[in-house]
């Protein structure tokens, strides 16, 4: 009899998990029947006759019939808002994982150039005499510089101005070719110089830094860099990669000291131009064991 009864509440009963409904039955306790043989706990006195089995049928279904469905009081819940509306919080950058800078990528049927990619004029035509003259003349040696190790260079705006004298302002620039990629110790990328309108040279640039915060300007140096060696196309300060014209001005030039770090104690050899003078935190000394 419980088997009939929990079907028939499956075939007449719905209950929403979604609306949270709950049904409250209005049934009637059927007497339960005992096995053959056995008495029931209760006199007999007491005992209802048998019920036929149509009978209890018609029973449990007018039972269920009657039953009621009630929508339970709920307080009505905000809606869910999509975790993309909700405010951000301001973050700030982590730039060691790159600066995700690539190049926009122009149309196949546009007619610009794509400089990401395009070696549109190249070797087409040489440059005028006047610029020539300009960009292949002997630099002077006070604009040389040397690094503390002993390595000379010429600074970056001197290509700049050079430039600037041959082609004028706005002739000339650095078209980035690639995303800028960010090492743990070093940033680098590829850029092409291209002149009036055509491709002249590409390079790849590079700059270390020592924290995250100086990664914007190893960016910047990475791009000065990269115009140096676009510049040697051109033959802009080439003497720079002259072994005969190093070993020359380092003889004339240059001179070698040890000094002292104030604050470390720590002793190294220096490299200076002979017409430059030991700044702070350095102090010169005579050599490693003898201040």
């Amino acid at each position: 009899m419980a088997t009939l009864t929990f079907q028939r509440a499956t075939w007449c009963l719905q209950i929403s998990r979604t609306s949270k409904t709950f049904a409250v039955s209005f049934t009637t306790v059927l007497p339960r029947r005992h096995k053959p043989g056995s008495l029931p706990s209760r006199s007999r006195a007491f005992q209802e006759p048998p019920i036929p089995r149509a009978s209890r049928h018609n029973q449990a279904r007018s039972a269920f019939t009657s039953t009621k469905v009630y929508q339970a009081q709920q307080t009505p819940q905000p809606s869910a808002v999509p975790a993309s509306e909700l405010p951000q919080k301001a973050t700030t950058q982590d730039l060691s994982n790159g600066l995700d800078d690539q190049p926009l990528v122009l149309d196949e049927g546009t007619t610009k150039v794509d400089w990401s990619r395009s070696f549109h004029g190249l070797s087409t035509q040489p440059f005028s005499k006047e610029a020539a003259d300009i960009l292949l003349q002997p630099i002077s040696p006070d604009d040389v510089e040397v690094k503390p190790d002993g390595i000379i260079y010429l600074p970056e705006i001197k290509y700049r101005r050079l430039l600037n004298k041959a082609f004028g302002p706005g002739a000339w620039g650095l078209a980035p070719r690639g995303e800028t990629i960010v090492t743990s110790k070093a940033v680098t990328r590829e850029y092409a110089l291209v002149v009036l309108g055509r491709l002249v040279s590409v390079a790849r640039g590079e700059q270390d830094y020592f924290s995250p915060e100086g990664i914007p300007t190893a960016a910047e140096g990475c791009k000065s860099n990269a115009l140096m060696r676009c510049c040697k196309d051109l033959g802009v300060a080439s003497e720079l990669w002259d072994p005969v014209y190093i070993r020359k001005f380092t003889a004339q030039h240059i001179k070698e000291l040890f000094v002292e770090h104030q604050v470390t104690k720590k002793r190294r050899k220096l490299y200076l131009r002979k017409d430059g003078k030991v700044n702070y935190p350095f102090k010169e000394v005579k050599s490693f064991g003898v201040s």
